[in-house]
C-alpha cells in the first residue's frame, strides 16, 4: 500500500488542483498539493530505509501489481511497480526535491494569478516521473517517459504569453521527440530480440546471454533495419544504442542538448525540478536500469563514455561566459550529466547513481538560491547587473556558497572530509582512469578539464553576484530584500544534503557495502573489477580533481576580485573564441540552418505557394473544399418555386423518352 501511496498522492494533488483549483482557490491548491507531496516524501524515505538498507529477503525486488494493462498479440503487459534499491533511491531524489520545490513555490509564485494550474503541473510532473522509475516493463516506462515530456512542455511554457517561453516549450518537446523515436525503436528491438518487454524476462535472458527462441533470426531482423549483417551480440549493441538515443534526448547529451538551456524560460522552481530530480535524470536511470543489457555490449558502453565526456567538456566551456545566472547553472547541469554517463559507460553504475543522488541536492539548492536572488532584485537575471548583494541577502549567500562548494568538489583529498560533489564526482574521475575502456584516457582528460571549468564558472557566479560594488540601479538596490521563510526553509534542507550526502552514503553506493546495498539492482559483469581497481589509482589521479578545482577558484578570484578588468581585455583579445563560446558553439544556428528553416520552408510551401494554397487546394482541405463547391452549386437548384420543379420534371421526362426511342432504334 505504501508504494501505491507514494506514486498516486501526487496524481491526486494534480487532479484536485487541476479540476477544482478555481473553486477551492490558490491557497488551498498550494496547501493540498504540497501537503500530499510532503507525505509522499516521508514515505519515500521510509521505503529507502526498509528496502535499500535492509538485509536478506527484505531487500529483494518487490513487485506490486496494479492491474492487467495491455493484451495484444504476443504482448501481455501488466501495470506493476518494481521496487528495488534503484527505485528507492529515485523515490528519495524525486519526492524530496519535488516537495521542497512545491513549498518554495508558495513564496516564489505568490503574485501569479494562475497558481492552481502551476501546482497542478508540478504534481503531474512528479507523478509521471514516479511512473517512470517504478516501471516493471518498457511500455510502462515509456508511458512515464512521455508523461514527463508532456509535463515539461506545460511547465516550461507556463508563461505562454511570452513568445520566448512558448518557443522554449516547443523546442524541448520537439528535440525530445528525436530521442524518443530512438527509444521506441529500441523497445521494439528488445521485443523482437527477447520476445518480451518485461524487465524480469529480459534480464533473465540477458544473464545467460541467450535471447528468446529464434534469436538468430530476430538479431538479423533488427540488423536488416539498418542494412547490415550482425551477430546476436551485434543486435544487442544496436538495441542499446537506440535506448541510449532516448537517454541522450531526455538527459540533454551532446547533439540533443539544445533544449535544456532554453528551458530556463519557465519559472525558476521548474528549473530546479527539471534539472535536479526529474526529467534530466530519466536518461541516467534508463541506462542504469538496463545495465544487464549495456554491460554485455562494450561498443555501446564505449559510445556512452565518449558522448558523456564530450558533453561534460562542451557544457563546461559554454558555462564559462554565460551571463544569465540561471543559464550558468543550466549548463552546469548538462556538464554534470556528462559525468554520470561517463560513469555508466565505464561500468561504474553505482558511481553514476551516487552522483545523481548528490547532484539532486546541490543543483536544486543552486537553482532555488538563484530564484531567491532573482526575487531579491526584482526579476533581474543578468549577473552583470548584480554585484554587492552579500550584505543584503546573507542567508541566500550562505546557502549558495554551500551549493558552490558542493558542485566544485571541495574537500580534503584522501580523507572523508568534503562536500557532496567531492565524493561522487571525484570517484567518477578516478573510476574512469582505472577502467579498461578504450576511451578511458580521453574521458579522464576531458573530465578533469571540465572540473576546472566548473570551478571557474561556479565561483565566477558567486563573485559577480555577491561581491564587489553593486552594479544594479540605486532603486533596485534600495529594494533588495531577503526571501521569506517559506522560500528559505527548502534551502536549509537542501544545504544539509549538499554538505552531508557524500560522506554519509559513499560506502553504500561504491564502498564496502556495495553488494549488500544494491542487491543486484545494478548488474555488473564478472569481468568488471572496477570497484577494486579504482582504489589503486596513482596519487596524482586522486589529486587531479582537487588541483583542477583550485585552479578554477584562483583564476575566478583573480579575474573578478583582484583584476576585474581582465575578463573584458581577454574577451576582446580572443573575440572569435569568446563569441564561439558565448553562442554555444553555434549549435542553435547550425540546427536552425539544417532543420528549422527547411521545415518552415516546406510548411510554407504546403500552406501557400505564391497565390495558390497548396494544402487548401490539393490536400485534404482541398478535397473538402471541392465537395463544398459542388454542394453549393447543387443547393442553388433548390429555388423553392413550384414551376421550376415542374419544368425540371418535364425536361427529365422528355430526356428519358428520347433516350428510350433512340435506344430502341439501335
Amino acid at each position: 500500500m505504501i508504494y501505491k501511496a507514494i506514486v498516486f498522492l501526487p496524481l491526486i494533488g494534480f487532479l484536485i488542483a487541476g479540476l477544482f483549483g478555481r473553486s477551492i482557490g490558490a491557497k488551498a491548491s498550494e496547501y493540498v498539493t504540497s501537503g500530499l507531496m510532503i507525505v509522499a516524501a516521508v514515505l519515500s524515505w521510509i521505503v529507502f530505509f526498509n528496502v535499500a538498507l535492509a538485509h536478506g529477503d527484505a531487500g529483494e525486488v518487490i513487485k506490486v501489481p496494479v492491474m492487467r494493462w495491455i493484451q495484444s498479440g504476443g504482448i501481455d503487459v501488466e501495470w506493476a511497480f518494481r521496487v528495488d534499491t534503484l527505485t528507492a533511491i529515485m523515490f528519495v531524489v524525486v519526492n524530496t526535491v519535488s516537495t521542497l520545490v512545491h513549498v518554495y513555490s508558495i513564496g516564489y509564485m505568490h503574485h501569479d494569478p494562475h497558481r492552481p494550474r502551476f501546482f497542478a503541473y508540478l504534481s503531474l510532473f512528479t507523478f509521471a516521473m514516479l511512473m517512470l522509475i517504478t516501471s516493471d516493463n518498457l511500455a510502462q516506462m515509456f508511458f512515464g517517459w512521455e508523461g514527463v515530456g508532456l509535463a515539461s512542455y506545460l511547465l516550461i511554457g507556463f508563461w505562454f504569453k511570452r513568445p520566448s517561453a512558448s518557443a522554449a516549450a516547443m523546442k524541448a518537446f520537439i528535440v525530445n521527440r528525436v530521442g524518443d523515436f530512438g527509444f521506441i525503436l529500441g523497445i521494439s528491438g528488445i521485443f523482437v530480440l527477447f520476445g518480451s518487454i518485461s524487465f524480469e524476462t529480459i534480464f533473465a535472458a540477458a544473464a545467460t546471454y541467450l535471447p528468446a527462441e529464434g534469436a538468430p533470426e530476430a538479431s538479423q531482423a533488427i540488423a536488416n533495419i539498418f542494412g547490415m549483417t550482425v551477430t546476436k551480440s551485434g543486435a544487442l549493441t544496436v538495441v542499446c544504442l537506440l535506448l541510449f538515443m532516448g537517454a541522450m534526448g531526455k538527459s540533454a547529451q551532446f547533439l540533443l542538448h539544445t533544449w535544456l538551456p532554453d528551458a530556463m524560460e519557465g519559472p525558476t522552481p521548474v528549473s530546479a525540478l527539471i534539472h535536479a530530480a526529474t526529467m534530466v535524470t530519466a536518461g541516467v536511470f534508463l541506462v542504469a536500469r538496463m545495465s544487464p543489457l549495456f554491460e554485455l555490449s562494450p561498443d555501446a558502453l564505449l559510445f556512452v563514455t565518449i558522448i558523456g565526456a564530450i558533453t561534460a567538456f562542451f557544457a563546461a566551456t559554454v558555462g564559462l561566459v554565460q551571463n544569465d545566472i540561471k543559464r550558468v547553472i543550466a549548463y552546469s547541469t548538462c556538464s554534470q550529466l556528462g559525468y554520470m554517463f561517463v560513469a555508466l559507460g565505464v561500468g561504474a553504475y553505482g558511481a553514476a547513481i551516487f552522483h545523481l543522488f548528490t547532484h539532486a541536492f546541490f543543483k536544486a539548492l543552486l537553482f532555488l538560491c538563484a530564484g531567491s536572488v532573482i526575487h531579491a532584485v526584482d526579476g533581474e537575471q543578468d549577473m552583470r547587473y548584480m554585484g554587492g548583494l552579500r550584505p543584503h541577502i546573507k542567508t541566500t549567500f550562505v546557502m549558495m556558497l554551500i551549493g558552490t562548494l558542493a558542485i566544485t568538489g571541495v574537500g580534503i583529498p584522501f580523507t572523508s572530509l568534503g562536500f557532496a560533489g567531492f565524493f561522487s564526482k571525484d570517484f567518477i574521475i578516478e573510476a574512469t582512469y582505472a577502467s579498461h575502456s578504450p576511451a578511458a584516457g580521453f574521458a579522464f582528460t576531458l573530465l578533469v578539464v571540465a572540473a576546472m571549468f566548473t570551478s571557474f564558472y561556479s565561483w565566477r557566479l558567486m563573485f559577480l553576484t555577491f561581491f564587489g560594488k553593486p552594479r544594479a540601479s540605486a532603486d533596485v538596490m534600495h529594494h533588495v530584500h531577503e526571501s521569506p521563510q517559506v522560500m528559505l526553509i527548502p534551502l536549509y534542507i537542501l544545504g544539509v544534503g549538499a554538505i552531508a550526502a557524500g560522506f554519509i552514503f559513499k560506502e553504500l553506493f561504491y564502498g564496502h557495502e556495495y553488494d549488500v546495498f544494491w542487491k543486484g539492482a545494478l548488474f555488473t559483469a564478472e569481468s568488471n573489477e572496477l570497484l577494486h581497481e579504482f582504489h589503486h589509482v596513482p596519487a596524482w589521479v586522486a589529486l587531479s580533481p582537487f588541483v583542477a578545482m583550485l585552479i578554477g577558484l584562483v583564476t575566478a578570484w583573480y579575474f573578478y576580485i583582484k583584476s576585474p578588468s581582465t575578463p573584458r581585455r581577454l574577451a576582446e583579445s580572443q573575440r572569435i573564441l569568446y563569441e564561439f563560446l558565448l553562442n554555444k558553439w553555434y549549435f542553435d544556428e547550425i540546427y536552425d540552418f539544417l532543420f528549422v528553416r527547411p521545415a518552415k520552408a516546406l510548411g510554407r510551401f504546403l500552406w501557400k505557394k505564391g497565390d495558390v494554397a497548396v494544402i487548401d487546394n490539393y490536400g485534404p482541405n482541398g478535397v473538402a473544399g471541392r465537395v463544398a463547391d459542388v454542394t453549393n452549386r447543387v443547393v442553388k437548384l433548390q429555388s423553392g418555386y413550384l414551376y421550376h420543379y415542374a419544368f425540371a420534371m418535364m425536361i427529365g421526362i422528355a430526356a428519358l423518352v428520347t433516350w428510350m426511342m433512340l435506344g430502341s432504334s439501335f
